[in-house]
């Protein structure tokens, strides 16, 4: 649909309201343990109509991960064939186990006009950037080295040689943050949530995603 399509005029005036332009595709990614769920979460309970992608993994589920809802947890053997169909938008391994994003899900929800976050590593963030250009892209960064180590290590949910390998990646993943669009600090969650909140506002706000709006909105003045 486009943005010529979207913002009727009733009594003069335009409601912004029953805009329904194509939707934006937000990537987030961190080294694991930067807390990019966390402020994920809160992003999508604070911001009206932003929706999330589920991703497909091999790795095992997590203490009170939900299948479908964190992520579709499926077999090595499926995710080939998924990978083999062309179901996925891009895939990685990441940390020794199999991530993708479904392509017509991420699609469906865009051409439907309905921004979505998704949680990603930073390999699949460069291969979905290449992909839709258009896409935002948002770095989360940790306080410190320390920081993260103590925050994989609270979480109690992987074993030690597990969390040793997530920080040695941790330092690549860090020197791509240079290819993203922003950068949030996570030293307070409230404050780098409230930012990722603002990203998304200002994202919706752009000229360029508001030309039709601003057309309709033209139509109400009368011609000099």
């Amino acid at each position: 649909m486009s943005s010529e399509e979207v913002f009727p005029v009733e009594n003069g005036k335009v409601n912004p309201s029953e805009e329904r332009p194509r939707g934006i595709l937000f990537i987030i990614s961190s080294p694991s343990g930067g807390g990019k769920g966390t402020l994920i979460r809160r992003a999508l309970k604070t911001v009206p109509g932003l929706g999330y992608s589920v991703s497909w993994t091999t790795r095992q589920p997590r203490p009170r991960e939900v299948e479908g809802v964190n992520y579709h947890f499926t077999s090595a053997e499926e995710f080939g064939r998924m990978r083999a169909e062309g179901e996925f938008l891009e895939w990685a391994v990441v940390h020794g186990n199999l991530y993708g994003t479904a392509r017509r899900a991420v699609e469906r929800e865009i051409a439907a006009g309905r921004d979505i976050v998704l949680e990603i590593d930073v390999q699949g963030a460069a291969a979905v950037r290449q992909t839709l250009q258009n896409a935002v892209s948002i770095f989360i960064l940790p306080p410190s080295f320390e920081t993260l180590r103590e925050r994989l290590l609270d979480r109690r949910t992987e074993m030690l040689d597990t969390v040793a390998l997530r920080l040695r990646n941790a330092r690549y993943e860090m020197e791509c943050s240079r290819d993203f669009d922003y950068l949030v600090l996570n030293d307070k969650v409230e404050r780098a949530a409230a930012q990722l909140s603002a990203i998304v506002y200002a994202e919706r706000a752009r000229r360029e995603r508001q030309e039709g709006l601003m057309r309709r909105v033209l139509a109400t003045f009368p011609l000099t």
